[in-house]
């Protein structure tokens, strides 16, 4: 059994501090919308010598209790989550409640988590200049021309036919046989697809056909972030302004080749108008829940993880387009696009600064001393992050309900 000497259990292993500081670095928490978020170290796990984790870092937009099993799994030392798994104050931590349960598990395998958020958001080079990038993109010429299903009709005749038909087989129908229940009639088969999400391994838009930010225009910050200092044009949300008018369809294939050619998303447009006759000049850029950064934009389009309906119905009404991509789907593909590389980058260096630094203290035990000998430094994506929401897709039949217009 190992002295109590051995367990240093009033610090964070010196790995975690490196992954903070690499954090804060990239994004400070000064950043964040300080009105409701919960930024920064949100469980600092002790370090524990006889359960040493490895140092690596995984990245998930959400720490669900599968997220916490492939963390515990992979043996990680620190989860980024973008999203804060703790929002408001605990009365009380128990394993009833899942969430808890999570931060419990994970503290005691010594896992720590740390929460960005909206420092992403409003960094420059964050989460809103990524979603503008793609917004902004370029396909190979000539861009894919998208165009909207178009409603099957029933010719006159035909409905006519089958009238005459209905109405014949009635009157040769013994009255005592009507009176009988009769089972519903399927007209066709029906067959859909489970459901499905964009792409498992988010899409570096730098590895895809898509060229990020290569359509000529501007941007500018919607709501900025002043006063914190070496990040200057910090802000919430990115309105943009093409140089010249873009095809809604256009913009559409940009966006699904950015986030991980989901199989479809959202897409509102005013009543009235046909999805290949619009054109779009200007577009509000907003990730996750939109409406508090672009209620009140005036823009052709809305680009955004979410609006409800009265708020797409709104903008719809004042003639704007509305594009949403479930939630995180808006979120999700920056991990790898963007975060994996510049973390590793930082951390390295973070690492070795520490390091070199632990190794001068005086009397480290040999657990610490062990530790900060580690030079590896390993950040990876999670393969079981993924939106609540995937789209199930009616498969084999012919189309039904009416086009987009």
């Amino acid at each position: 059994m190992a002295s109590m000497s051995t367990y240093t259990t009033d610090r964070a292993s010196p790995f975690t501090r490196a992954v903070v500081s690499s954090m804060r670095k990239l994004y400070p928490e000064a950043l964040a919308d300080q009105t409701f978020d919960n930024t920064g170290l949100l469980l600092e796990a002790p370090f524990d010598p006889i359960r040493r984790q490895m140092n690596s870092v995984l990245l998930t937009i959400d720490l669900t209790k599968a997220v916490a099993d492939e963390a515990i799994e992979r043996k990680d030392c620190v989860v980024v989550a973008y999203h804060p798994i703790i929002f408001r104050g605990f009365k009380s931590l128990t394993l009833s409640d899942c969430q808890q349960q999570s931060i419990l598990r994970l503290a005691l395998e010594g896992i720590s988590v740390y929460s960005p958020h909206t420092a992403v958001d409003a960094a420059p080079g964050g989460l809103g200049d990524w979603l503008a990038d793609i917004v902004t993109g370029h396909l190979p010429n000539p861009e894919p021309v998208t165009h909207t299903a178009q409603q099957e009709k029933t010719s006159p005749d035909t409905i006519e036919e089958d009238a005459t038909s209905e109405a014949k087989s009635s009157a040769d129908t013994p009255a005592e046989a009507k009176k009988k229940p009769q089972r519903p009639r399927m007209s066709m088969q029906r067959t859909y697809s489970k459901p499905t999400y964009p792409s498992h391994r988010p899409v570096d838009v730098s590895k895809t056909d898509l060229d990020p930010s290569s359509v000529d225009h501007t941007r500018s910050v919607i709501n900025p972030v002043t006063g914190v200092e070496g990040f200057e044009g910090a802000g919430f949300g990115r309105l943009i302004t093409f140089k010249e008018p873009q095809p809604l369809t256009h913009l559409v294939e940009r966006i699904a080749h950015g986030v991980g050619s989901p199989k479809g998303f959202p897409l509102a447009i005013p009543q009235g108008k046909q999805v290949e006759d619009i054109q779009i000049r200007t577009v509000g850029v907003s990730a996750g829940s939109g409406h508090s950064v672009l209620k009140g934009v005036e823009a052709d389009l809305l680009f955004t993880g979410e609006l409800s309906h009265h708020e797409a119905l709104a903008a719809t009404e004042k003639g704007q387009c509305v594009i949403t991509l479930f939630h995180s789907n808006s979120e999700r593909g920056f991990l790898s696009s963007v975060l994996k590389e510049k973390l590793t980058g930082v951390l390295k260096e973070e690492w070795e600064r520490i390091r070199n630094e632990e190794a001068e203290a005086e009397e480290l035990t040999p657990e610490w001393e062990d530790a900060i000998k580690d030079e590896d430094v390993l950040v990876e994506c999670s393969e079981r992050d993924r939106d609540p929401f995937g789209v199930v897709i009616l498969q084999s039949s012919k189309q039904e309900g009416k086009p987009l217009s």
